[in-house]
């Protein structure tokens, strides 16, 4: 008797699964921390939205990066800002004019992934009035002109639509505001102080300390996974690697501007916490609007928010610590 036909199940197969690809399970080999194949998205009907992005027969890097490009890219940017606080203190302001607005601008297309729209003229126009005004002006010039930009906001966006839609659209608004150019405009209050094209450089390379020893170290030692429902591929031996990097950098930055090394030591410990809460933070806002990265700006990082994440969250803590430890003469 000819054996029986097995029966076909009437699921379609999964992108994934097809061309005789399997899981590192069917290939008898351990899945590291955060390469395990990723749960479909499903809606509230239970139906799959979309079969998750999985290539197992290319080469991926552990960490999930192009690194030659993240490499390239990361020197590049390093490049412009070391260019622009050497050069005149205003070309800095000008440039992160240029890049937190490009973040806004981020943002908004995401939102809209949620049908939320947010008002893109009076955020940029605040953005860039919140950044040159906290340099040229001080603190309270923050805290006003990032009061004027949330009015403009809301007001902008009950003319623009009532009900529910304009009340979701206003707080998305705010939302960004307080996000983006709010935090941003700490790093121009540290500008602002005396030594402070000093102080931004030692912010913005507390960050890349930070994300280069994790990156390092989770690569090579990660184990334990940090957070794995929000960010998988984050491990506790990267967070241990970034806190030895940030810690050195923060000693030498201490040394620079004749602080003590307690100074140093705690901006190295500070850093690598303020900053992966902040990735963590836009992990699960990007989970939310099922997006991998914010954008394709920059390759190797994603998008600016991509980049922008762990120092926006980091600003206001060093700012506070430097301005408290080290006073300007």
């Amino acid at each position: 008797m000819a054996a029986a036909k097995r029966r076909k199940s009437s699921r379609p197969t999964p992108s994934y699964r097809r061309n005789g690809a399997g899981t590192g399970a069917d290939r008898g080999a351990p899945v590291p921390v955060g390469d395990a194949d990723p749960e479909p998205i499903v809606a509230e009907d239970g139906v799959p939205l979309a079969d998750p992005i999985v290539a197992p027969d290319l080469p991926v890097p552990r960490a999930g990066r192009n690194l030659p490009a993240a490499i390239g890219v990361g020197v590049l940017l390093l490049a412009a800002v070391a260019a622009s606080l050497l050069f005149r203190p205003e070309f800095f302001v000008a440039f992160a004019v240029l890049a937190v607005g490009g973040a806004v601008w981020e943002l908004a297309q995401a939102f809209k992934r949620r049908d939320i729209h947010l008002p893109l003229l009076p955020l940029l126009v605040g953005t860039a009035g919140i950044l040159v005004s906290s340099y040229y002006s001080g603190s309270e010039a923050l805290m006003v002109s990032f009061l004027l930009t949330v009015g403009g906001v809301v007001v902008w966006c009950a003319l623009d639509e009532a009900g529910a839609a304009g009340v979701r659209d206003a707080a998305a608004g705010v939302f960004a505001t307080a996000w983006l150019p709010f935090m941003a405009g700490f790093v121009m209050l540290l500008l602002a102080e005396p030594q402070g094209e000093l102080r931004v450089a030692l912010f913005v390379l507390l960050a890349v300390a930070s994300d280069t020893g994790g990156y390092v170290a989770g690569v090579l030692f990660g184990r334990h996974p940090l957070a794995p429902t929000v960010s998988p591929k984050k491990s506790i031996e990267g967070l241990m690697g970034s806190f030895v990097v940030a810690i050195a950098v923060g000693l030498a930055g201490a040394q620079a501007l004749d602080a003590d090394p307690w100074v140093g030591i705690a901006l190295g410990v500070l850093a690598p916490l303020t900053a992966t809460l902040g990735d963590l933070a836009e992990s699960l806002l990007k989970r939310d609007l099922d997006l991998k990265d914010m954008g394709r700006l920059l390759p190797g990082h994603g998008g600016i928010l991509d980049r922008l994440d762990s120092l926006l969250i980091t600003a206001p803590f060093v700012y506070v610590l430097l301005a408290t430890a080290v006073p300007g003469s």
